[in-house]
């Protein structure tokens, strides 16, 4: 750094914050470390005392925390579906334009901040944002940083996420859903169903439209039947309720599995929700191909306040295919405590590392 005169220090960097004390009124910075001085700062910089300063002197290759954070911004950044801040004490922030799913590519995330002297701070992917949220925070860690650094990160996160951004979001998708509700005592009448309802409610909170509910025995052909019906009147999601455990007579996983499905997996790791069935099925229609998300909802989903159910349902609803591999690894997190008043999703539940 060097020492310079107030009135030459148009387009250099302060080295330092520069406070400005007013009696009974404030007692704050008026000039942040790292800020670029413009004409228009000179007459306020003098007024407080400062007719020099100590400002960084430029050097080739060499970037200011402002520059390396409009390249970390642009790692991240999914332009259609993200709005970006200014940069602020070498900050830039993403927020949602959209309602949708976001996704961080971890990988992506951890190579940018393994390099240590920069930091990429996102929220949890695979859930639900809404237009306006805040989503990630990018800034170099000291006030300048070399060009080749940074270009080395920017390479690195290109690598581990094949050109794509670090986050981007999935807007949700106007669905049609049909729902199987299933079980002896239901269907006789012998008590009301008290389910049915609870689902309309979870997808209400997304684009939805329930086109069709249908109610049956534990019959296994009769639940098959009915899906493919659903499926057939133009469902793009089917939610079979009851008949999920393991007893004799609860057949709705068998039923779904007749439909020719394939089954992404029968059972979860988490609680409440460990008994949890999520297949996919293929329908062609001349030449375009459609996917119907079929779910198997176990009786939690019902009193539970927050079940497998909500972790599953957002990127189903943005057509986010969900692998065997993605539910085994929910197990970290998994476990709901049921506290008395909820807050998710603005807890762990369903945030493994």
């Amino acid at each position: 750094m060097k020492l310079i005169r107030t009135e030459d220090a148009v387009g250099t960097v302060l080295c330092h914050d520069i406070t400005q004390i007013i009696r009974g009124v404030t007692k704050d910075a008026v000039f942040r470390k790292g800020h670029i001085v413009t004409k228009e700062d000179i007459p306020v910089l003098l007024s407080v005392g400062k007719e020099s300063l100590y400002v960084w002197e430029q050097e080739e290759g060499i970037l200011h925390e402002n520059d390396a954070a409009e390249i970390l911004c642009a790692m991240c950044r999914d332009e259609e579906h993200m709005n970006r801040s200014g940069v602020k004490e070498g900050k830039i922030e993403l927020t949602a334009a959209c309602d949708g799913l976001l996704k961080v590519n971890r990988e992506g995330l951890k190579a940018v901040n393994s390099f240590g002297r920069m930091m990429i701070a996102t929220r949890h992917g695979n859930f639900t944002v809404r237009k306006g949220d805040k989503l990630a925070g990018t800034r170099i860690i000291p006030l300048v940083i070399e060009a080749d650094q940074m270009e080395a990160a920017r390479q690195a996160a290109m690598e581990a996420t094949k050109g794509e951004p670090i986050l981007k979001i999935m807007p949700f998708v106007h669905k049609k859903v049909g729902i199987v509700t299933t079980g002896n005592e239901v269907y006789s009448g012998r008590i009301p169903d008290t389910f049915t309802p609870v689902i309309r409610e979870k997808v209400a909170e997304f684009d939805t439209e329930v086109i069709g509910h249908e109610i049956w025995n534990d019959d296994d052909e009769k639940v098959t039947g009915a899906i493919l019906r659903l499926i057939d009147a133009g469902a793009d999601v089917v939610l079979c309720t009851g008949g999920m455990s393991v007893d004799p007579d609860d057949k709705t996983p068998l039923a779904i599995k007749n439909t020719g499905a394939d089954i992404v997996s029968y059972g979860a790791p988490v609680l409440p929700g460990a008994m949890f069935l999520l297949a996919y099925y293929k329908v062609h229609e001349g030449d375009h191909e459609r996917t119907v998300a079929i779910m198997g909802l176990p009786g939690c989903a019902m009193y539970s306040k927050r079940t497998v159910f909500d972790l599953i349902l957002p990127r189903v609803m943005a057509d986010d295919v969900v692998t065997a591999d993605e539910l085994s690894s929910l197990g970290l997190g998994g476990f709901c405590l049921n506290c008395k008043i909820c807050t998710f999703p603005n807890c762990g539940f369903g945030k493994g590392i």
